[in-house]
């Protein structure tokens, strides 16, 4: 009988998640690899380019490959016949480990968990509690998989209660392009078919954390239903010409992984959930032997693909002095090298702007011709300025765009994926742009910070409001001043291009 100590699962725990934080899985950077070599967007190749180096700046740097280090879930496996010499509960020595992984002095990740999420959303501080799923199986072992979901995937997730003759493709299909590209394509989709509702969102959960085959599944052909609609799903939604970030091109997605169960005569539960860019699991056993060790990557086993900044065909932008006029003339999908300094604000440092300006009282900073970036870095280590700092999903600053470019000075805004409807036309309103940066490159980007200094609103932790000084940070013009959308036109593009399902017009 097998006995297992509580400090060799929480070592585990805590190396595991620290392993994830930098190292992609082998399966999505060879998936990736080929997915740069077949493409044919230049502005999709360039973003996967950049992802690509990204990771293995992270893998050499032992430092996050994204700012979002996600939120911790963990599935379980425990067998029968496992004893514990513990004096604390799983959950406990779980989120012991977690806590350590998010505190690693030579390595911290950016915690982003919140308590009471309905009322003061106050951040836990460790990135815990973990989101823990637990079976008890047959056997003498512990099974582990820990993954480390970020944001911006997460929210797009989707669940549909559908009639049983409905067509689950379909679905998906119709559903996929309303995500947008706050998942950072290029990624996989886990399905889940079946059971309850909560059932399939599990099954969809745990469908990602599957190895990425589809190159070998395309190679041998279908063996059952369920690989017959993988197979259908991927080829229907790369099809949409959605690309890497929103951008159009030929990739989407990498996989598409499916699970079923058996369900209610009456219902067809479906549940879709994306992967984003930083794929992060792992997947361990213990045996009463001790801790387990992750055998690190080589790193002759990264695609041979580096990204530099090209000067010659991207424009060099200065943002001290940049002007309503200089704005005004970027085109869509114009590529800039910004230098200068810039602010820094999420949602909770936009909500209290928001506030201060609707009451009438003077704001901390100045936004006059002033830039601004969506992010929450992680801290710094070692001689960092700032820790990774990729962009954060665009689309949750909307509701509070219009007043920021009409009321406080601001001229451009730095994010990742699209902007809405409103948003946009607040840019062409203003005569205003909106910049992307990739997301999923956050170690790569935080490379161009030469100097960060919280400005306003401290107590905000991450999501403070900085001043970031850059040099030659690379962006596209994803919205410009007449409110042309590069997410919107992309995409539309592309889908024409690949011409294997039909265009859908105005």
């Amino acid at each position: 009988m097998t006995t297992i100590r509580e400090d060799d699962l929480i070592q585990s725990i805590a190396d595991a998640f620290q392993y994830i934080s930098y190292y992609h899985p082998l399966d999505y950077l060879r998936a990736l690899g080929a997915a740069y070599e077949r493409e044919e967007s230049p502005a999709a190749r360039d973003a996967i380019a950049q992802i690509l180096t990204n990771s293995r700046m992270s893998a050499e740097g032992k430092r996050p490959m994204c700012q979002d280090t996600g939120i911790a879930t963990v599935f379980l496996k425990v067998g029968m016949n496992v004893r514990w010499d513990a004096k604390l509960s799983l959950s406990e020595m779980v989120n012991e480990g977690v806590r350590r992984a998010y505190n690693h002095h030579d390595n911290l990740l950016r915690a982003s968990v919140l308590a009471d999420p309905a009322g003061s959303r106050k951040n836990t501080k460790d990135n815990t509690p973990a989101v823990i799923h637990t079976e008890i199986v047959p056997g003498d072992h512990l099974e582990v998989i820990v993954a480390a979901k970020g944001g911006g995937s997460e929210a797009k997730s989707k669940l549909a209660m559908l009639n049983p003759s409905d067509s689950i493709v379909d679905w998906v299909v119709k559903t996929v392009p309303s995500m947008g590209a706050g998942w950072c394509p290029p990624g996989m989709l886990g399905i889940g078919i079946g059971g309850t509702p909560e059932k399939a969102m599990l099954l969809a959960k745990e469908a990602l954390m599957a190895p990425i085959d589809m190159a070998a599944l395309l190679a041998r052909g279908p063996a059952n239903r369920l690989e017959a609609m993988r197979i259908s799903l991927y080829e229907k939604v790369n099809a949409l010409g959605i690309g890497a970030q929103g951008l159009g091109g030929l990739t989407t997605v990498l996989d598409v992984k499916i699970l079923d169960y058996p369900t209610h005569a009456a219902n067809l539960p479906v549940a879709m959930i994306p992967n984003c860019a930083a794929t992060r699991h792992a997947h361990f056993v213990l045996d009463g032997s001790g801790p387990v060790s992750l055998e690190p990557p080589s790193l002759s086993d990264w695609p041979q693909i580096t990204w530099t900044a090209d000067t010659q065909r991207s424009q060099r932008v200065n943002l001290d002095a940049l002007t309503p006029e200089q704005v005004a003339a970027w085109k869509p999908g114009q590529t800039l090298l910004l230098n200068g300094k810039m602010l820094t604000g999420r949602d909770a440092a936009h909500k209290r702007i928001q506030d201060m300006v609707e009451q009438g009282q003077p704001l901390p900073v100045d936004f006059g011709n002033r830039v601004i970036y969506y992010v929450g870095p992680v801290d710094p280590v070692r001689n960092e300025v700032v820790g990774p700092a990729g962009p954060t999903t665009a689309t949750r600053m909307d509701k509070f765009t219009d007043t920021m470019l009409g009321k406080t000075g601001l001229i451009a805004m730095i994010g990742k994926a699209e902007r809405g409807p409103a948003a946009v036309e607040s840019i062409r309103k203003h005569r205003a742009a909106y910049l992307m940066a990739v997301g999923g490159a956050a170690y790569l980007v935080s490379k161009a910070i030469r100097s960060a200094k919280v400005v306003a609103f401290e107590d905000l932790g991450m999501e403070a409001i900085y001043e970031f000084e850059v040099q030659d940070m690379p962006v596209t013009v994803a919205v410009d001043a007449h409110g042309e959308s590069v997410h919107e036109t992309g995409p539309r593009i592309w889908q024409a291009k690949i011409g294997k399902i039909p265009v859908v017009t105005a």
